[in-house]
């Protein structure tokens, strides 16, 4: 299957299977096994999970977000009652730990081959777990997926490198004005949505 992007021919290295970027550790997949329903049903998606070592306790931080990628305080809040509650009754982790819940953030970790996608045009950073030619960092501007592939446009090079997905590691969006121009984007129209809503209900009340 040939691809191409604005014009570049693409330069693949091969079709890859699912990375598990959400997870590193099988601890981590094995909770994320029990609570991605559990944040299915309240309406979110878990976008990372890490349960990581400290002085005196664990702690377990999970990132998520809505189905529109928005994710509120309000939104943090009743996910973690969420999650805290099927945690107290499968008691899946030993010892103490502090439970985080937070949203991916602006400059957000791409974790999920939709990732790829929903965020195509925008720059980002990807780290391999091996060498792919002669290099495991790149840096360049999202161009969609291939298959099982991630696609990226890299400055200075005239084809469309195709990076399997099972090879990356690490992905994030890099903070530059192009991303804070969308995030600003979206709260607006976020904004308006809510408004938009309320002055339904006023009309309703009437």
């Amino acid at each position: 299957m040939a691809f191409t992007s604005g014009g570049r021919e693409a330069r693949r290295f091969f079709i890859g299977f699912e990375a598990p970027l959400r997870g590193k550790t099988q601890e981590d997949r094995s909770l994320l096994e029990l609570l991605d329903p559990v944040a299915e049903a309240a309406g979110y998606e878990l976008v990372r999970l890490r349960l990581m070592s400290g002085t005196r306790s664990r702690r377990l931080q999970i990132m998520a977000e809505g189905p529109d990628g928005d994710m509120t305080v309000e939104d943090c809040a009743r996910l973690s009652r969420a999650i805290s509650d099927v945690l107290d009754a499968a008691d899946p982790i030993d010892g103490d730990y502090l439970l985080e819940v937070s949203s991916p953030g602006i400059d957000r970790p791409l974790t999920r081959l939709k990732d790829y996608v929903t965020y195509e045009g925008l720059e980002a950073r990807i780290e391999l777990d091996r060498l792919a030619e002669g290099r495991k960092r790149f840096k360049g501007e999202l161009a969609g997926i291939d298959e099982q592939n991630v696609a990226l446009n890299i400055e200075g090079e005239e084809d469309t490198v195709l990076i399997p997905y099972a090879w990356i590691t690490e992905a994030k969006l890099i903070f530059n004005d192009k991303l804070m121009q969308r995030g600003a984007a979206q709260r607006e129209a976020r904004i308006q949505s809510e408004q938009s809503a309320e002055a339904d209900q006023d009309i309703s009340k009437e």
